[in-house]
């Protein structure tokens, strides 16, 4: 299952980290974070001299800078070991960047993970998902399919709330938001790196269904993005259901 690899993956960098890891709590599209790190691994190829860096902070603030020579100068300046880079990056942040708001925060995270690193000569881990997290937990996308085609009763709903609030405080874990729609329910979840979104889901469903034995207990989980109601269809047909 998705979770299962999800949660291997984190317990795996959990472990190379030594426990110190820095989570972006912010929701930034995946493909955007990916464009980011592959021009972070470029200009780490190609390091400029910092005064040639700081010499394109007005070129940040000027309206005729297009945006992607600004995306240009925001990684080259979260690049550095720099505190006044990290100024530079923050000013811009509180300046109302509009489009570039998503690429502004992986500087500044990308900028102060850069700075830790060299003020404290240990390796930072960067933790950032579609979803992004807050504080020691990952936000995750889960989502749960009824049994059968008759809509369910309000007891059972009330039944599954009650239980899915009980499993996840048991793992320290927080719901966000639960909704129903179709033949399915979605919740949007914070869970500890550490803790298996395995465990936390099918101990709330085993609980619930026995008020009913109304829930399947295969189950959909992403820390991507929060998918569509045909992206969520999709993937349940692969799984049979």
């Amino acid at each position: 299952m998705e979770s299962d690899n999800i949660y291997n993956q984190l317990k795996k960098l959990l472990e190379e980290s030594g426990g110190k890891y820095n989570i972006l709590e912010e929701q930034i599209n995946i493909d955007l974070q990916v464009e980011f790190f592959e021009l972070i691994n470029k200009l780490s190829k190609e390091k400029r001299d910092e005064s040639e860096i700081l010499h394109k902070k007005e070129r940040l603030f000027s309206s005729e800078a297009s945006n992607e020579e600004k995306k240009q100068i925001l990684a080259e300046f979260s690049n550095t070991e720099n505190p006044k880079t990290y100024r530079i990056i923050e000013r811009f942040l509180d300046s109302d960047p509009g489009d570039l708001y998503q690429w502004a925060v992986l500087s500044l995270q990308h900028c102060r993970i850069s700075l830790e690193t060299h003020l404290l000569d240990e390796q930072q881990v960067f933790i950032s998902t579609g979803l992004g997290g807050k504080g020691d937990k990952l936000r995750h996308f889960i989502v749960c399919k009824f049994k059968g085609d008759s809509e369910i009763k309000n007891s059972q709903k009330k039944a599954l709330q009650a239980e899915f609030e009980i499993s996840f405080s048991r793992y320290q874990s927080d719901i966000e938001r639960l909704s129903y729609f179709d033949s399915y329910f979605s919740l949007l979840g914070l869970i500890p790196l550490d803790i298996s979104i395995n465990d936390v889901v099918k101990s709330a469903i085993l609980e619930s269904n026995g008020y009913g034995d109304f829930i399947y207990d295969k189950f959909l989980v992403t820390n991507v993005k929060i998918l569509k109601i045909q992206e969520i269809q999709r993937h349940f047909k692969k799984m049979g259901l």
